[in-house]
């Protein structure tokens, strides 16, 4: 899983900006931080990664299927149209 970069001094003066006082800003960012840091983000190639041997599987089960309805028209219109 991927980590995630976030530049607390830039957020904490932008709260400041917005009329927190420091010590409340301060106490977001460490809340946001307590929040984030605990989280695992999947990223795109993370999925990819996880879902590729299913995507194989899907493949194979089409061709397998695709085969066996073949023969199965096969053995009826064998059955309907004897030769």
């Amino acid at each position: 899983m991927s980590a995630i970069t976030f530049d607390t001094l830039k957020f904490t003066k932008k709260l400041k900006e917005a009329g927190f006082p420091e010590a409340q800003a301060e106490a977001v960012v460490d809340a946001f931080l307590g929040a984030t840091g605990e989280a695992e983000l999947a990223t795109k190639k993370d999925l990819q990664i996880e879902l590729a041997p299913i995507k194989a599987d899907m493949t194979l089960i089409k061709w397998m299927l695709g085969l066996l309805l073949g023969g199965v028209l096969a053995l009826m219109l064998r059955a309907f149209f004897p030769a």
